[in-house]
């Protein structure tokens, strides 16, 4: 069949294809992942539906080695099975958890990557096939049918809710006649904050396991006949791996504070250059001048009428900003519940009205920022810095948490005292043209992120 050269796309720059004939098959072959691709993935196709019932991509032998690395008695062999369940809700919280604990190492528990934060986004339907996110949680067992890892997986049929763009990339494939949607997306869903992805529990196997579930990730692939598998904010160490298996890398950018044993706000002040000083306290100090209250609430402290509030301040940010909500009512309420005290709510209020809010979430040696919202009638200065900055760090000093993580954008976060931060984003594609193309757009946008 013939591919016609099409449009220019934003991101192809000056690079552009030459009509010629190609075979409706195109064989794909990566040695690193450890087995042969072999996939129709050119033109008109139609790609795999989903099996509710759970999928079984293989069973594959562990092997415990010895310290110096020698394969020790075939006895000690273990079965290790990979699944594809369509619900988080197919696994238990404690077995989740523990994958996630395990992978994130020692006292730094992800609350996003927990069971309670997952299943809410389900049950109160926000990552559902209704919404375009449906759930594909690939799951290992071993022979004693413990579970040794996980991974949060989604097939998408758009990319809205993932904060790593590549929109232009869905535009590349439709102006040459070939399909983008479905893709695979490993991530949690309206999230930008880093993480493992791979969830491993920690056993003379891990390693092992790791390897196995990544090639299960690119096998499920290729059975799905989709354009491409993004796993995105996963971990430096991670992204690493996965480049060395024939993944690309891509390089995003935040901003966090790091918190330096403060003893108080005003001793955080004073590492900051006299300007940047002077202007935040001036920003504070419009808080007060406008008879607004600020306070910091957590777990049980949280009622429903806070949550049914924030929702609609949360609603007025969305419809303004981009039109429409990810989340539902019901998930603030289910989270909530799951997650207690792992839960920060600031709020404002004007008298006994509550005006404003800002979601945070607790975790491990973290703060992390994620929602903001306030009354739609009403203007107040410098309440959005306030609510979404100064108070998580006062947060982060009283608690003894080293860092808070405040969300995607926004270079005005480094007069507040936020800094540049690398986040990392894993891509299979699996179609080698297109990820020739892309291999060098991501190369030239790394140089002008960082």
């Amino acid at each position: 069949m013939a591919v016609a050269v099409g449009a220019s796309s934003p991101f192809l720059g000056h690079t552009s294809f030459h009509l010629r004939k190609t075979s409706s098959r195109r064989h794909v072959q990566n040695s690193n992942v450890g087995f042969s691709i072999k996939a129709i993935f050119w033109g008109p196709r139609k790609a795999v539906e989903p099996s509710k019932q759970e999928l079984c991509l293989g069973d594959f032998c562990l092997t415990e080695f010895g310290i110096e690395g020698d394969r020790t008695n075939f006895d000690k062999a273990r079965k290790l099975s990979v699944w594809v369940v369509s619900s988080i809700s197919e696994i238990s919280p404690d077995e989740w958890d523990a994958c996630s604990l395990d992978s994130a190492g020692p006292g730094e528990l992800n609350p996003f990557l927990t069971h309670g934060f997952l299943s809410s986004l389900e049950e109160s339907h926000c990552a559902t096939k209704e919404t375009g996110w449906v759930p594909q949680h690939v799951i290992a067992r071993d022979d004693s049918d413990n579970v040794l890892g996980v991974i949060p997986l989604y097939l998408k049929s758009h990319s809205f809710g993932e904060y790593v763009f590549d929109h232009s990339w869905a535009d590349a494939y439709y102006s040459y006649g070939s399909r983008y949607y479905p893709k695979l997306q490993c991530c949690v869903p309206f999230t930008p904050v880093t993480g493992p992805r791979i969830l491993v529990r920690n056993t003379n196997y891990r390693d092992q396991v790791f390897d196995i579930l990544v090639s299960a990730l690119v096998a499920l692939t290729i059975k799905f006949q989709v354009s491409s598998l993004h796993i995105t904010f996963l971990s430096a160490i991670e992204c690493g791996k996965l480049k060395e298996k024939g993944f690309l890398q891509r390089v995003g950018m935040q901003y966090h504070w790091t918190n330096r044993n403060y003893r108080s706000f005003d001793e955080f002040l004073m590492d900051m250059k006299q300007s940047k000083r002077k202007n935040i306290r001036q920003e504070r100090k419009k808080i007060s001048a406008q008879n607004l209250t600020m306070k910091r609430l957590r777990g049980y402290e949280i009622k429903a009428k806070h949550w049914d509030t924030f929702y609609k301040f949360y609603r007025n940010t969305t419809d303004n900003k981009w039109g429409s909500a990810y989340l539902t009512r019901d998930f603030f309420h289910n989270m909530a519940s799951k997650l207690g005290d792992q839960v920060l709510l600031v709020t404002a209020e004007e008298g006994d009205e509550l005006v404003a809010g800002a979601l945070n979430l607790i975790g491990g040696d973290a703060i992390y920022g994620r929602l903001w919202g306030c009354h739609p009638q009403v203007y107040y200065p410098s309440l959005h810095f306030e609510a979404c900055y100064y108070q998580a760090i006062e947060a982060a000093i009283e608690l003894n948490v080293g860092r808070v993580e405040a969300g995607a954008q926004g270079e005005h976060k480094i007069q507040r005292g936020y800094m540049p931060v690398t986040t990392y984003s894993s891509h299979y594609i699996l179609d080698e043209v297109f990820r020739k193309v892309i291999s060098d757009f991501l190369v030239r946008e790394e140089a002008q992120v960082i």
